[in-house]
């Protein structure tokens, strides 16, 4: 145990503690819910880290995610991520892997990296649907974020299976898509009961994989994120 990790040491105990140590966790995506998951999880003492994202820092994300400054403008998110961490816990491996998942790359990735839980922060549907498939099929743990975006009320977000999920387009799409694989629950997810604001929903086909995204306040993502990575952490430490 060093200094820093002291606190959590006293919560959790020692055994709890050295397990996450051990631990490897795959974020995947670190934009506005999955940077601060990120974080979170490097906060806790988790020992390996693996984070996957192929995007750079826009200046539209500096109002939400947390690599976004204007000074890490144009930078690549997981390299300005894989240093914050590190700073965090210089003690961790931090992989930094700069690339979009796609539906065909996504098994490849968790096959190569091995990781104990997988924090699905991915906002396109088809590489996140087969990211989920991948890990449900081959007994990998995963939690997956759904919208977070036009929604102002944190007290309206959740924890539960996708099948019990509603009020969210993206949740609808992927449970959707899951069953038509023969998958009808088990998959935990953050999602909010809030239905979003169709004001803030814009239309797009920059973002590949994604028709359109909503306007989001600043703490919507980073609320989401931290309950990702605190069903991530407790899962670890109460099961390794």
């Amino acid at each position: 145990m060093q200094d820093w990790e002291e606190r959590t040491y006293r919560l959790m105990g020692d055994k709890a503690a050295e397990a996450l140590a051990r631990a490897h966790v795959m974020i995947v995506g670190v934009g506005g819910v999955g940077a601060y998951a990120a974080e979170m999880i490097a906060r806790a003492g988790i020992g390996h880290i693996t984070i996957v994202d192929g995007d750079t820092v826009n200046c539209t994300n500096i109002n939400r995610q947390l690599p976004a400054l204007h000074s890490t403008v144009g930078l690549d998110k997981v390299a300005v991520m894989q240093r914050r961490i590190a700073d965090i816990n210089p003690r961790a491996d931090i992989e930094a892997l700069k690339q979009f998942v796609t539906a065909d790359s996504a098994g490849e990735l968790i096959d190569t990296a091995k990781p104990d839980f997988v924090i699905d922060a991915i906002d396109s549907v088809a590489p996140k649907v087969a990211l989920i498939k991948h890990c449900i099929d081959n007994g990998v743990g995963i939690i997956s974020s759904m919208g977070a975006g036009g929604r102002f009320d944190p007290a309206a977000i959740r924890y539960a299976d996708i099948s019990q999920t509603r009020n969210d387009g993206l949740a609808r799409v992927v449970r959707t898509r899951l069953k038509k694989m023969g998958i009808h629950k088990g998959l935990p997810v953050v999602w909010s009961e809030e239905l979003p604001s169709e004001s803030a929903l814009v239309h797009t086909d920059e973002i590949p994989c994604k028709r359109s995204s909503y306007g989001t306040v600043s703490y919507m993502p980073c609320m989401f994120g931290c309950m990702l990575a605190a069903y991530a952490i407790n899962k670890l430490r109460t099961t390794r």
